[in-house]
């Protein structure tokens, strides 16, 4: 059973939808990397009020639903003069929310560095935001790669809350599709498809990188 002719038409709004989701993704992943390392940078800190900042940011994120957070972005947005921005606001809330647990991984991997490297550092005069960018974070990233991975996957199949703000990501725009063709299975189908198009190469790769660092 072929597809609906209706649906056969609707495939280039789906395509656009997918180009969305991917946008998305891409660019709320760096936000997470970006707020990531600096929820751990800010954890890892002598000073107690650096600590209870990061602390804080990372049990904000996880404790509240990520809906109720991209509201708070969205309608905090226009009072910065960036109303109507769908896009902005959803790869804030997205990326911020994914940040939290970015930093958990990064700080789990932080005791892969030990004390006689960060001692070379002082000795070196490097200071403590130095020691971090040359000395632990390269480390502490190529040990987090597979947990990465991993997470940018899980950020991918968050990117439907932004539909939710009217941004027309890959399920939007399968929703707008259901409505006007009533093939909801058919449709739906093809919104899988195109998750399972963007997700398949990160699983392989995470499963890969896991790969390498297992013991021969």
């Amino acid at each position: 059973m072929g597809l609906d002719q209706q649906v056969l038409a609707a495939l280039p709004e789906l395509g656009r939808g997918l180009l969305m989701t991917l946008l998305l993704t891409v660019l709320a992943s760096l936000v997470s990397v970006v707020m990531g390392q600096l929820g751990c940078f800010l954890q890892l800190r002598r000073a107690w009020i650096w600590r209870t900042f990061g602390r804080l940011y990372v049990s904000l994120m996880r404790g509240t639903p990520a809906i109720v957070q991209l509201f708070v972005v969205f309608f905090t947005l226009p009072k910065l003069g960036l109303g109507g921005q769908p896009l902005l606001a959803a790869v804030l809330a997205i990326g911020l929310n994914s940040g939290a647990y970015v930093a958990e991984i990064l700080r789990v991997n932080r005791r892969l560095v030990t004390h006689g490297q960060l001692e070379a550092a002082r000795t070196l005069g490097l200071n403590r935001l130095l020691t971090w960018w040359y000395v632990i974070n390269p480390q502490v990233l190529r040990a987090s790669l597979p947990m990465l991975v991993n997470e940018f996957t899980i950020l991918l199949k968050t990117t439907p809350l932004a539909s939710v703000v009217a941004l027309t990501e890959l399920t939007f725009a399968g929703q707008i599709v259901i409505a006007r063709t009533y093939e909801a299975t058919q449709v739906l189908l093809l919104v899988a498809a195109g998750y399972l198009l963007i997700a398949l190469p990160l699983t392989t790769l995470a499963r890969r990188l896991e790969a390498k660092r297992r013991p021969a």
